[in-house]
């Protein structure tokens, strides 16, 4: 069996990218076999009948060696990450030892059966507080908060590991990911919602009281912070491309997903009162530390090498895809899993 056809691996395919990324692969005619333990994942989020679910942990080495065993798994696409910022200063040794200390126990079992690829779900706040903008690949990765760190300690040991043993990578640095599939069948579901998009729907139907904006006097056109918002769809469509550049010998690469597009937080809120013709609750408090007027990217580098670009660049698409994920027969919500936690 060809490298390109082996099935694949997806650590974490049950949570909010991943959940998306596997349908697209699966879409696509891959063998893809998901392993989450389901702590963040939804197994109602795993919606292909030929995607087999495998409830358990990236560090469980004795598990990971039967699937290897059984699948010969060509690739690994990787998600599998806590990724609360705040609860990574307050209890950063639980960061170091999922987000960085697992997936090494995985590159262990990868070497060991001779899979050589590996797509990393990596995230903008590696570069921490920009030093320019919009932010290329060759800014400075400064982290700020041990998720960032975790982050970027992954990347440095998947860059060893090509030079040791040939392993072929590609990290992925998304910006803020929104949106849900077109159909509505799959979607965002964290408990708790720290993004904005989700948060401001939440306050449209009364499930929080209001929407609280941190800040109003940023160096910014309307004084609130931007961001840059890439669809989860168009996150999994650079995740197969990926695939598919490693897969036919490609070099390993490091590149930003993000759309180029920098929207503010008012902007946000006035996009959701446009789709749902609901007015926001909002409620104005003062900034929070450590956030950065603006994070947009250059996602150039991701089209020159992968050739792949945001196809929905007008934040209005991701807020309509995600308001039928939440005004949906699910109302926003997957079904309690009936394993795991």
């Amino acid at each position: 069996m060809s490298e390109n056809s082996a099935p694949v691996l997806v650590t974490g395919g049950a949570g909010y990218i991943g959940s998306h990324t596997v349908r697209l692969l699966a879409s696509q005619g891959r063998k893809i076999v998901v392993l989450d333990n389901l702590v963040f994942g939804h197994e109602g989020a795993v919606v292909d009948p030929e995607v087999e679910l495998v409830v358990g942990d990236v560090g469980d080495q004795e598990l990971l060696r039967s699937l290897f065993q059984k699948h010969r798994f060509g690739a690994v696409v990787h998600f599998a990450a806590y990724a609360y910022v705040g609860e990574s200063v307050t209890n950063p040794l639980k960061y170091y030892q999922n987000n960085t200390a697992e997936p090494i126990k995985l590159l262990q079992v990868m070497q060991e059966f001779g899979c050589r690829v590996f797509v990393f779900s990596s995230t903008c706040a590696t570069y921490g507080v920009p030093d320019r903008l919009p932010i290329t690949e060759a800014n400075t990765q400064n982290p700020i908060n041990p998720y960032g760190r975790s982050k970027l300690m992954v990347e440095w040991v998947l860059r060893d590991c090509d030079t040791a043993w040939g392993l072929k990578s590609a990290c992925l640095r998304y910006f803020n990911a929104s949106g849900s599939s077109p159909d509505g069948r799959i979607g965002e579901d964290h408990d708790p919602e720290t993004h904005l998009i989700p948060r401001v729907m939440m306050a449209v139907t009364g499930e929080i009281d209001s929407i609280e904006v941190f800040g109003t006097d940023y160096d910014t056109p309307d004084g609130t912070c931007i961001r840059d918002y890439i669809h989860v769809e168009d996150l999994a469509d650079a995740h197969a491309r990926a695939l598919d550049h490693l897969a036919a010998g490609g070099d390993s690469v490091r590149c930003n997903l993000g759309t180029g597009v920098g929207v503010s937080v008012k902007e946000i809120i006035g996009a959701v009162e446009e789709v749902t013709g609901k007015t926001v609750p909002v409620k104005y408090g003062p900034r929070r530390e450590g956030d950065p007027a603006s994070l947009v990217a250059d996602p150039a580098l991701a089209k020159e090498l992968l050739g792949w670009e945001a196809s929905r660049k007008d934040v209005r698409q991701m807020v309509d895809s995600a308001w039928k994920w939440m005004s949906g027969p699910l109302n926003g919500r997957y079904p309690k899993n009936q394993s795991g936690s």
